[in-house]
């Protein structure tokens, strides 16, 4: 068994208020929980408004299968209009 890990740091341009931020992510969230099979959270920099951690990960039982998981979760945030990837970090354990 083994587990995908990835902790991505967003930007947010347009947001202008903790409410707003959150429900971007929230949105976020929901639309990779409903396409993709991982456990994701919001994980840090909660109280800065432009600014989001959220991690996330999945089980498999190939590297190249957990691998490609975290691949099309990290290019459905990137292709997502309302934030942008700052930072970006995977392990496979």
């Amino acid at each position: 068994m083994l587990v995908g890990i990835c902790n991505v740091t967003v930007r947010m341009y347009e947001t202008n208020s903790l409410k707003s931020k959150r429900q971007i992510i929230k949105s976020l969230i929901e639309r990779i929980k409903a396409r993709y099979n991982v456990s994701i959270a919001e994980v840090g920099e909660q109280e800065k408004w432009q600014l989001a951690e959220i991690g996330f990960c999945c089980v498999s039982n190939t590297n190249k299968h957990a691998d490609s998981m975290i691949q099309s979760v990290i290019k459905f945030i990137e292709q997502d209009g309302r934030v942008d990837i700052t930072n970006c970090s995977t392990e496979i354990i």
